[in-house]
């Protein structure tokens, strides 16, 4: 079972730098993708049900081109919903919950904390957005169900996690509070699943857009998959796709043995 997340900056960018090739290299069960820009109807009709994934969810932002989250599953899905309950969030095309058997697969875009003048203004929100998800889970959680939560998070948790802690301690996804309400569902189970196979440096799944920064390997990792205690038995594998382009961010993946699915 290979479920697959990117921030692909654009579903009608990505088309034409290679999604479908990736696709097809990678061959997951599942792909999770954020920052789509887009709503279905804009969409290629390849894009909008793939022959090799047909079973699709889309949300879209109520801003036209902003955000937006959506689901390509090889698996019918049981479920799908795009609520947290609160305006606010939802208006923003940030979130996706689907089960697919006894899996539930969160798709997530978490907003960044940065405002239009980089002055972290949405940081309070970026918060907000965190904890409404935890409490959204929570329960779910304490009755050790199977839950895969993935997407760009937009925190990097530690110092290991980007090039250059010291210079971005006061850059949002780096600030100290950000980092405590990730470490938080960390602390509290969580299984940050690339972690759970490599702990090395240099790994990262963003990088600025600016001219040689992604050849020099100055990044973030910030595109995480958060495994539940209840799913982590079923953990086999992750992995960042960090020489895939097409984005300012690499596609990241983790592998589950088949049988999470079933009850």
């Amino acid at each position: 079972m290979r479920i697959v997340s990117w921030n692909v900056n654009g579903l009608r960018s990505i088309e034409k730098k290679g999604f479908h090739r990736f696709v097809a290299r990678a061959k997951p069960d599942v792909i999770g993708v954020q920052e789509t820009k887009a709503r279905v109807e804009q969409l290629s009709p390849r894009m909008r049900s793939p022959k090799t994934h047909p079973h699709t969810h889309f949300v879209h932002a109520e801003r036209p081109g902003y955000s937006g989250v959506a689901i390509y599953s090889k698996h019918p899905l049981d479920s799908s919903e795009s609520s947290l309950g609160r305006p606010s969030f939802d208006i923003e095309g940030r979130i996706q919950i689907a089960k697919i058997g006894a899996l539930t697969i969160v798709n997530g875009y978490f907003p960044n904390g940065s405002g239009k003048e980089r002055d972290n203004s949405r940081v309070a929100y970026k918060l907000r957005f965190y904890r409404a998800l935890y409490r959204r889970l929570e329960a779910g959680l304490e009755a050790g169900e199977r839950i895969v939560v993935m997407g760009d998070f937009n925190t990097a948790p530690h110092a290991i996690d980007l090039a250059r802690p010291r210079e971005n301690a006061k850059t949002s996804g780096f600030l100290p509070n950000e980092r405590k309400e990730l470490v938080r569902w960390l602390e509290r189970g969580w299984v940050d699943s690339f972690r759970a196979f490599e702990q090395g440096e240099g790994r990262y799944s963003w990088w600025s857009q600016r001219y040689g920064v992604r050849e020099k390997n100055i990044g973030w990792r910030i595109d995480l998959a958060l495994v539940s205690p209840g799913a982590a038995p079923f953990l086999r594998g992750a992995k960042i796709h960090a020489n895939v382009l097409g984005s300012d961010h690499a596609p990241i993946e983790v592998e589950l043995d088949d049988a999470v699915l079933t009850r």
